[in-house]
């Protein structure tokens, strides 16, 4: 099992989470589009040769934006990647893949 965490615009926190709810990311025992997510301000600049979806290059930029966290299936991490990157307006969005242990009480 991995967590899967990214960051995104409040224009796009619905479709991004629903790109990865459809490969099966988010499902726990026998729920499914299980997520936690809280609103803050990213920030960034746009080095020169990039394509920005905010801001311009050589200028700070903030933005308030979701953080998003979610569980993933081993086998479908790749796939949840991959949407993720896909439905993200972002040209480079950021996110992090964690593994998780598995332990038993």
């Amino acid at each position: 099992m991995y967590k899967l965490c990214f960051y995104v615009p409040e224009t796009h926190l619905e479709v991004v989470k629903t790109a990865i709810f459809a490969v099966g990311g988010g499902r726990i025992g026998n729920y499914d589009s299980c997520c936690w997510q809280v609103l803050g301000q990213g920030q960034f600049r746009p080095l020169q040769g990039s394509q920005p979806y905010l801001g311009q290059a050589g200028q700070v930029e903030q933005v308030a934006e979701w953080r998003v966290e979610l569980v993933v299936a081993d086998e479908l991490i790749h796939d949840a990647v991959k949407a993720l990157r896909k439905a993200h307006p972002y040209e480079t969005p950021a996110f992090d893949v964690w593994r998780l242990s598995d332990l038993l009480f």
